[in-house]
C-alpha cells in the first residue's frame, strides 16, 4: 500500500486469514492513475461500508473499506470536493491525527476537521493524539497556525478526556503556551478575532508578555483601521499596569498621543489621558484637559488615572471628585473606586470627608461608600486613623440604610490586615443598633461569605441575642435564618450542630418553627465540619 509514500504511517496489513470481501458491493482499489470515485460516491461507499453490521464477513468489509477510503482520500490532489467524507470520517473517529495532517487540503479546511477529530482524543499517555500533533504544528510554525486556532474560541463541546476542558479552552490554552515563537503574530491574530476568550488571552499577555503587548498597542494606534485605534485604548490601560521599562512606557505614550490627535477619535480621548496622566512625564501638560473630560463625565477615562495625580495637583483633582460627587446624576461608585489609594494622610482625610459628604447628599450611595470603606480595610492599620473617623460619621445620625449597607462589609471575614479594624468597626455598629433590617444583613452576610467556625458561631449567636430583645427582631432573625440555610450549602448542617452542641446558649434564641425547618434542611444540604 501506498501510504508511506504519502508521508503517513502505513495502516495495519491484512491480518492473517483475512482475504478480500467476496460481495459484490465491495469497493475495489484504483489502478494507479485512474480517477477516484465522485465525491457522491465515496459518500456512498463511507456510509456503506462504515455502517455494514451483518454477516461473518462485517470485520472483514470494514476493514477494506476504511482502508481503501484513507488511501484514496490520501492520493487525490485535492480533498476538498470530499469535505462530507472527511466530516463523517471524523465524527466516527476511523483515523488517527497523521492521516488529517497529509491530507491535500487547505490550511484553514483541515483544521475544521482536526477541531472535530480533537474532541475524541483520549487522555495523555493513550497513543498520539490529535491535540498533540496540532501542538506540534503550533510550535513548528506558530505564525500560520494561530489564526486557525483562533476559530476554535466559539466550539465550547467537552473534550471526551477531560470534560471540565472544552475545545475553545485547550486552543486558548495551546496558544498561550507556544506564544512565546510568534508573540508578536498572537497578538494580532487575537485582535483579527474580536472573540471574549480572545480578549482573555490578550489580557494575560499583558501579565505575561506587556512588551509585546505595549508593541501591539504602538501598532494598533497608528493604524488606519478604527477597529485597531479601539483596540489600542482598549489594552493600552492593561498593558500599562504590568510595565516596568522605559521603552515599554515611551511606547504607550507614543501610542495615547497617536490616538489624542485625532479629533475623529474623540470617544478614545479618555483611555488616552488616563495613560497620559498616569505618566509623570506626561502628567502636567494633559491633566488640564483630563479634568475638563472628567467634569464632563467621559465614560473613557476611569477616576483612578485621576487619582494618580492626586499627590502631585492635590487642589485641582481634589475639586473635580467634590465636583463629580455633586453632580445630580454621577456615577458614585465609579468615582469612589478611584479613590482608595492616596498618598498621604492628609489627603487621605480629605477624600474621607468627600465620601461622607457625598452619603449626606445623596443617602443611595451608601452602598458605594461601604464598597469604598471595603478597599481602604484592606490597607490594613495605616488607615484606620482616616478610616475608623469616617465609619462613625456615617454610622451615627444616618438612616437604617447606611447601617445596612456597612454591616456587611463590617461582618466579612477580610484578610488578615483589615480583621481586626472590621470587628473593632462591627463592635461599634451592634452596640447601640436596635433595627432588625441591620441584623438581617450581618447575618445574610455571615452565611454568604463565612469566616472561621468559631468566629461565625459567635457572630450568629451575638447577632441572635442583639435581634431577640424586641419580637419583631426575633421574627427577622429567625426569617433570615432559614433563608440562609435554604441558600446557602452547608450552613444549615453548621447551623444545627451548634443548635445540638450547645443548646442551653441557643434554646431562646431560634424559634421552634425556624428550628424544625433547619432540622428539614439538614437532610439535603451536607455536614461540613
Amino acid at each position: 500500500m501506498p501510504g508511506a509514500a504519502s508521508g503517513v504511517p502505513e495502516a495495519s496489513g491484512v491480518p492473517e486469514g483475512l482475504g478480500a470481501p467476496e460481495s459484490p458491493g465491495a469497493p475495489e482499489a484504483s489502478p494507479s492513475g485512474s480517477p477516484p470515485p465522485a465525491p457522491g460516491q465515496a459518500g456512498a461507499r463511507v456510509g456503506a461500508r462504515l455502517g455494514r453490521d451483518a454477516g461473518d464477513d462485517v470485520g472483514n468489509a470494514r476493514w477494506w473499506a476504511q482502508h481503501l477510503v484513507r488511501e484514496t482520500l490520501l492520493r487525490v490532489a485535492d480533498a476538498t470536493p470530499y469535505t462530507s467524507v472527511l466530516q463523517r470520517l471524523a465524527a466516527q473517529r476511523q483515523f488517527g491525527p497523521d492521516f488529517w495532517l497529509a491530507l491535500p487540503l487547505s490550511e484553514a479546511a483541515r483544521f475544521e476537521l482536526l477541531r472535530a477529530v480533537v474532541v475524541h482524543d483520549g487522555p495523555p499517555g493513550t497513543g498520539r493524539r490529535c491535540l498533540d500533533a496540532v501542538a506540534e504544528r503550533l510550535a513548528a510554525d506558530p505564525a500560520a497556525v494561530q489564526h486557525h486556532l483562533t476559530r476554535w474560541f466559539a466550539d465550547e463541546r467537552p473534550l471526551r478526556a477531560a470534560p471540565e476542558a472544552t475545545v475553545a479552552s485547550a486552543a486558548q490554552a495551546l496558544l498561550h503556551t507556544h506564544r512565546h515563537r510568534a508573540v508578536d503574530d498572537l497578538t494580532e491574530a487575537l485582535v483579527d478575532c474580536a472573540h471574549p476568550r480572545a480578549e482573555e488571552l490578550l489580557g494575560a499577555l499583558a501579565e505575561d508578555e506587556p512588551s509585546a503587548l505595549c508593541r501591539a498597542v504602538d501598532r494598533w494606534a497608528h493604524d488606519a483601521r478604527p477597529a485597531r485605534r479601539v483596540a489600542a485604548a482598549t489594552h493600552a490601560p492593561r498593558a500599562a499596569r504590568h510595565t516596568t521599562g522605559e521603552a515599554d512606557r515611551r511606547l504607550l505614550r507614543y501610542a495615547a498621543q497617536t490616538l489624542l490627535d485625532r479629533p475623529g477619535d474623540e470617544a478614545l480621548h479618555g483611555a488616552a489621558l488616563g495613560l497620559l496622566v498616569r505618566d509623570p512625564h506626561t502628567r502636567a501638560h494633559h491633566l488640564p484637559y483630563a479634568l475638563r473630560r472628567f467634569a464632563a463625565d467621559d465614560p473613557g477615562l476611569p477616576a483612578s488615572a485621576l487619582a494618580t495625580a492626586m499627590g502631585t495637583h492635590p487642589e485641582p483633582v481634589l475639586a473635580a471628585f467634590r465636583d463629580r460627587l455633586r453632580a445630580r446624576d454621577t456615577s458614585t461608585a465609579e468615582v469612589l473606586r478611584g479613590l482608595p489609594d492616596v498618598p498621604s494622610p492628609a489627603l487621605a482625610r480629605r477624600v474621607a470627608d468627600l465620601v461622607r459628604e457625598r452619603v449626606e447628599q445623596c443617602p443611595r450611595a451608601a452602598a458605594d461608600a461601604a464598597a469604598h470603606v471595603d478597599l481602604r480595610l484592606e490597607q490594613g492599620p495605616s488607615a484606620r486613623a482616616e478610616l475608623f473617623p469616617l465609619v462613625v460619621a456615617l454610622l451615627k445620625g444616618r438612616g437604617v440604610d447606611v447601617r445596612v449597607a456597612l454591616a456587611p462589609v463590617l461582618a466579612a471575614p477580610g484578610t488578615p490586615v483589615s480583621r481586626p479594624l472590621r470587628a473593632e468597626l462591627l463592635d461599634l455598629l451592634l452596640a447601640a443598633e436596635r433595627e432588625p433590617v441591620v441584623f438581617e444583613a450581618v447575618l445574610r452576610a455571615v452565611g454568604g461569605r463565612g469566616g472561621g467556625a468559631e468566629r461565625d458561631r459567635e457572630l450568629v449567636r451575638r447577632t441572635a441575642l442583639l435581634a431577640v430583645r424586641t419580637p419583631e427582631g426575633a421574627t427577622a432573625f429567625d426569617r433570615a435564618l432559614v433563608d440562609v440555610a435554604r441558600r446557602v450549602p452547608g450552613f444549615a448542617a453548621r447551623l444545627l450542630c451548634w443548635l445540638t452542641g450547645a443548646p442551653q446558649d441557643w434554646a431562646a434564641l431560634v424559634g421552634p418553627s425556624a428550628r424544625r425547618t433547619i432540622e428539614q434542611l439538614t437532610g439535603e444540604v451536607p455536614v461540613s465540619a
